[in-house]
């Protein structure tokens, strides 16, 4: 039998909010074209390598839009990258407010985020400096919002979710912790870490889903 859920924690991208799933579609919404040989496998890997450095806070951002400019050799300027990367966030899934406001309303229930992110994408669930609310405002329910360049860990490793067990102050205890996540790898990881843990499928009701595991566990 499966301990009683203390903590309900949940990814970002694919859960509550809709992103881009592929560069055409970033792309599109950047209203860039794709230049010349952007997709060989030595530049991918290149970016790949770059994308995690952001990830973990090890690479500012402007550098990587400075980098990945210069992938291009003058067919995007940084601007032109820096709208790519704003545009890969797209909206937030219908419901996934109201769950995260359900859920922060149930007394001794714990919650939480736990996302490979970046600092530019992350800021946007927060107000601005000119006093504009943030862009997204699902996340602002939670109790716990733990962005990978802050732990200095990404997903799927398993350290990643060790180390939010300890902000959620269960680590004696992360089967008690319930995690959504739209990725495999990031299920398992998490299931290693001790963690119960369900995959979302991103295409689909996301809060829906979600609210399926939360009465099969008994959280509502």
């Amino acid at each position: 039998m499966q301990p009683e859920i203390r903590a309900v924690v949940f990814d970002w991208g694919g859960v509550l909010l809709r992103i881009c799933r592929s560069m055409a579609e970033g792309l599109a919404r950047a209203e860039l074209r794709p230049w010349e040989g952007h997709e060989r496998d030595d530049l991918l890997a290149e970016r790949k390598t770059w994308v995690h450095l952001i990830q973990i806070g090890e690479m500012p951002m402007d550098e990587f839009y400075t980098r990945v400019a210069g992938q291009s050799r003058g067919a995007w300027t940084t601007e032109d990258v820096r709208r790519l990367h704003d545009r890969w966030l797209i909206e937030e899934y219908d419901g996934a407010e109201e769950l995260t406001r359900q859920l922060a309303a149930i007394e001794g229930l714990v919650t939480g985020m736990l996302s490979n992110t970046n600092a530019a994408h992350w800021a946007r669930q927060f107000p601005r400096p000119d006093g504009a609310g943030p862009d997204f405002t699902a996340p602002t329910h939670l109790e716990h919002r733990m962005a990978s360049q802050d732990l200095g860990l990404a997903k799927p490793g398993v350290e990643i979710y060790h180390a939010a067990a300890e902000v959620l102050g269960l680590a004696r205890n992360p089967g008690s912790i319930l995690f959504f996540d739209d990725l495999e790898e990031n299920v398992h990881a998490a299931r290693d870490a001790g963690w119960q843990s369900e995959q979302i499928d991103h295409t689909a009701d996301t809060a829906a889903q979600m609210r399926d595991h939360l009465r099969a566990k008994r959280v509502l």
